[in-house]
């Protein structure tokens, strides 16, 4: 099928440029004002909207095999390709843990024909238990380019040290493919017991906090050991302004050092848990105005690498449980596109390359993500009208799940359309299946 899509700006590498797309089968075949459009071509007006490549999220929960009351893969990919993604990487922290070449392949299977890419990240240590090395040999030799124990920060130094050194070494296997180790940077002696920021809010409410120390003296310790082994870190959900100022410096340093900030970072502050409604609980927490401001800079100055949604699903009964009961996390993918045109004053060309290009980079899927919309790359791509405005609600959600902190919020820039590979997963903003 061929479709032609007319009347849009394109996200290319002259930048932004008023332009027709010819898509057929999985490819973009033609980009430019007045091209020959074959008769069986389906057309696609976009004027006035933005034709851009699709986005990737470097981290999301998706919950199966194991939890599936809160998000499956089929939901949580349905949910991205209303949010404009079309690849995801899915995070280990499944049950049972995504440790082993057998879950890879069943997370794999079970993902096939859904309507986004998802990408399978698999754990550091054997069930994230921060004790036994994974067979990441083999789980590198079958495709998996990142490796985390996201929602755990590896405790035990000598143990990233070894692991960081297994991992230069896996480059044999890959072929010179990069392997990632992303870290959830909390050290637990510190965060334990915190349900919050550490800070005056907390103070004022009387709840049990956690640090900034937690997350930055763990990135310290990393980069410490990356400098000694050469091993690529990447830092999960960013949250502090220190935080931010030792990434800067690492890569001053010439570190193969690389962060993402999450959307409910770098547009909530801690004043939000002054509710002690547990949809604003998250891991890391929620932080200050300052802290907030540090990320947008590091979002703009390139200290930050891309924007994650850390998209966290948990069955609704779960969220009614009182604020130190309740499990940590907040749903993302749909909302995070417009969050990020709506909060952050950055050209389109610097959200795509937040949102795409360089998570695709990272996440060594570059080979058919996050390039710009131009002829002979593959048609993975979002349109979306980025004056339009919508209000959030969870229940509105693709997710099985309704926990989102920006629930009756006003939003700017709405997905429209959404393909993977060339086929339509979006239209006019909803799922086609």
């Amino acid at each position: 099928m061929s479709f032609f899509i007319h009347g849009g700006s394109i996200v290319g590498p002259k930048g932004v440029e008023r332009a027709d797309v010819l898509v057929t089968g999985s490819s973009i075949v033609a980009v430019g004002l007045d091209l020959p459009v074959p008769n069986s071509a389906r057309h696609i007006d976009a004027s006035g909207q933005i034709v851009m490549p699709g986005l990737v999220d470097l981290h999301a929960h998706l919950r199966e095999p194991g939890n599936e009351e809160a998000e499956t893969i089929e939901t949580g990919a349905r949910g991205a390709a209303l949010g404009g993604y079309t690849a995801v990487i899915a995070m280990p922290n499944t049950d049972p843990t995504t440790d082993s070449p057998s879950i890879v392949r069943d997370v794999l299977a079970i993902a096939e024909g859904t309507l986004c890419e998802i990408v399978p990240s698999a754990a550091m240590t054997v069930g994230r238990e921060g004790t036994l090395l994974t067979p990441m040999g083999e789980l590198a030799a079958m495709g998996v380019r990142i490796f985390t124990d996201d929602g755990r920060g590896v405790q035990d130094p000598a143990l990233m040290r070894s692991i960081m050194e297994y991992a230069t070494g896996l480059e044999a296997i890959t072929g010179g493919a990069p392997v990632v180790l992303a870290q959830h940077c909390e050290v637990e002696a510190l965060s334990s017991g915190g349900h919050m920021h550490e800070g005056e809010w907390s103070t004022r409410l009387g709840m049990a906090g956690q640090p900034a120390e937690a997350e930055t003296l763990m990135m310290i310790r990393d980069i410490a050991l990356a400098r000694r082994t050469g091993a690529r870190i990447h830092f999960q959900h960013v949250s502090t302004a220190e935080g931010v100022e030792i990434i800067r410096a690492a890569k001053a340093e010439g570190l193969a050092i690389t962060a993402e900030a999450t959307t409910h970072h770098f547009t909530l502050t801690d004043a939000v848990c002054s509710s002690y409604n547990p949809v604003f609980k998250v891991h890391p927490p929620l932080r200050t105005d300052a802290d907030v401001a540090a990320l947008r800079l590091g979002l703009a100055d390139g200290t930050i690498d891309c924007i994650a949604t850390d998209h966290a699903p948990h069955e609704p009964h779960t969220k009614e449980f009182p604020f130190d009961q309740a499990p940590a996390g907040m749903l993302g993918l749909e909302s995070a596109l417009a969050l990020a045109l709506t909060e952050l004053d950055l050209p389109i060309e610097r959200i795509v390359e937040l949102m795409s290009t360089r998570p695709a980079e990272i996440a060594g899927i570059n080979d058919r993500h996050g390039n710009p919309v131009e002829t002979g790359q593959r048609a993975n791509l979002t349109i979306v009208d980025p004056n339009a405005e919508w209000t959030v609600a969870g229940a509105a959600m693709a997710s099985r799940s309704h926990n989102t902190p920006y629930e009756g919020r006003t939003v700017r820039g709405k997905v429209q359309y959404t393909f993977l590979e060339g086929e339509l997963t979006v239209e006019q903003g909803k799922a086609t299946r």
